[in-house]
């Protein structure tokens, strides 16, 4: 089985190889640890593995600075391209156009607020459904519009901690675009998107068919907890998040006599054999690198 590179130095040979394609890895850690860079890592790796950088999917919403940006012109020269969520999509004739679709996707633009159902009043909460809904289309066309144009990976970021998944609505929307996009066949996600226009643009999107299951997602969650040790402690079947990934990495702090470094664990890793050592790393201009 071929298998995505993460584009870490050191990490591949971790993971008996890289990522297994057609599946989800995740990546959780607190705020600062690297899981940034190393979804930037992920998607410039697909350069020299399948000819297309990777897609970035971005879901912050309390306005902490991601940098997808800078951190990929510094690390790769790689000029993010942003989609507008909020431009009207032109649905007719979606894949006959000469169009770019795009690279980076911030789809939430209510910046500073929380999106759990306990931190929204009774109009707040229902003004996030409303924007929810509205942006489906938007992030349903970046990824399909990637994917037919030969994208195979894509990153998922911006994820806030919460107690309760089924309260998050950020949880709510990668629930929607995990099952209704990145797993299903081409087809089907052109019907989502196209609807009525579908049958006048049959014969094009039987044209455009990709292959659904060599799509791999890295999943950037963003933990409560900074230290390793703590994230290790956690039981790994909390949720369907961690318990339906094929990889688990956790990325946090260990203290190395008078000092703390930056280290991660593999947790699961369903395919091959992973090592149950922690792995210390740096980051450096580059972004991730392990150290032996």
């Amino acid at each position: 089985m071929s298998r995505l590179s993460t584009g870490v130095p050191g990490l591949d040979e971790l993971l008996g190889g890289g990522l297994v394609p057609g599946t989800l890895t995740v990546v959780c850690g607190a705020t600062g640890i690297g899981k940034t860079q190393l979804g930037l890592q992920f998607c410039d790796a697909g350069l020299a593995g399948e000819g297309q950088r990777g897609i970035v999917f971005d879901m912050s919403a309390r306005g902490d600075a991601q940098s997808h940006a800078e951190y990929a012109r510094r690390m790769f020269g790689w000029l993010l391209m942003p989609v507008d969520p909020g431009k009207p999509l032109r649905l007719e004739g979606f894949l006959s156009n000469a169009r770019s679709t795009g690279d980076y996707l911030h789809v939430f633009d209510n910046i500073g607020r929380r999106v759990t159902k306990r931190d929204l009043d009774f109009d707040g909460y229902h003004d996030w459904q409303a924007q929810l809904v509205g942006r489906l289309n938007a992030a349903i066309a970046f990824f399909y519009g990637n994917f037919v144009g030969g994208v195979r990976r894509c990153v998922i970021d911006g994820i806030e901690p919460v107690e309760r998944p089924s309260d998050s609505i950020q949880m709510e929307m990668f629930e929607y675009i995990y099952h209704q996009i990145l797993r299903k066949e081409s087809d089907w996600v052109a019907r989502d998107l196209l609807r009525e226009h579908y049958r006048q643009q049959a014969d094009v999107v039987a044209a455009y068919r990709y292959d659904h299951t060599q799509i791999g997602c890295l999943f950037l969650y963003t933990s409560a907890e900074s230290v390793l040790d703590q994230l290790i402690d956690r039981p790994l079947d909390e949720g369907d998040l961690l318990s339906g990934a094929n990889t688990v990495i956790y990325m946090g702090k260990i203290r190395d006599g008078l000092k703390l470094r930056r280290a991660l664990y593999i947790a699961k890793h369903r395919g091959s054999a992973a090592s149950d050592e922690i792995h210390t790393y740096e980051i450096g201009e580059a972004g991730l690198r392990m150290l032996v």
